[in-house]
């Protein structure tokens, strides 16, 4: 399958590291920019326009105007999926992006402390109210193994996102 990721956190675009990508996307004929690429996915992110330590300082309008570009001025190809990297909470972003573009399903990665999961819950429930379908979470940070005994801890607490989703009536997908 083609895959796009598109990376929405506009004031903290993770995609070019986490995906080991560096530099500008280039313009084709059309104006459009080509996404880069690695793993085999194609990545846009605003962390390609900008200097790695820049700071964004834009306020509502001007992000969701550069979220609209990196999502319609884009050679994306011929994709099968698009998953879009939300920032958490429930903002200009989350909004704009689930009333404007057909989204098959979201998926709500939290971590398991008190903390993050009010965002996580909060996030679902918005998803709902905008009828997109929350197809489960995904636990991050799970585990903690030591790298000399492989003894396995659990720093950030166990059963936060498992709780949560059993509140929320939602499947675990999956525990990174």
């Amino acid at each position: 399958k083609e895959v796009g990721l598109l990376d929405a956190d506009i004031y903290g675009p993770s995609i070019p590291k986490m995906m080991n990508l560096k530099g500008n996307p280039e313009l084709t004929p059309k104006n459009l920019m080509r996404p880069l690429k690695n793993y085999g996915i194609a990545c846009m992110s605003m962390g390609f326009l900008i200097e790695e330590t820049a700071p964004v300082v834009w306020r509502g309008l001007m992000v969701m105007s550069a979220v609209e570009k990196l999502l319609r001025q884009v050679d994306w190809g011929q994709l099968d999926y698009l998953v879009i990297d939300m920032p958490p909470g429930t903002g200009d972003v989350q909004l704009s992006v689930s009333q404007n573009i057909p989204i098959a399903g979201a998926v709500i990665i939290s971590t398991p402390q008190d903390v993050a999961l009010l965002d996580a819950r909060k996030g679902a429930e918005m998803f709902r109210k905008v009828h997109v379908p929350v197809l489960g979470l995904v636990q991050n940070m799970s585990v903690f193994q030591c790298p000399k005994c492989k003894h396995e801890t659990h720093i950030f607490g166990a059963d936060g996102v498992r709780d949560l989703a059993k509140t929320l009536g939602l499947d675990i997908l999956g525990k990174i």
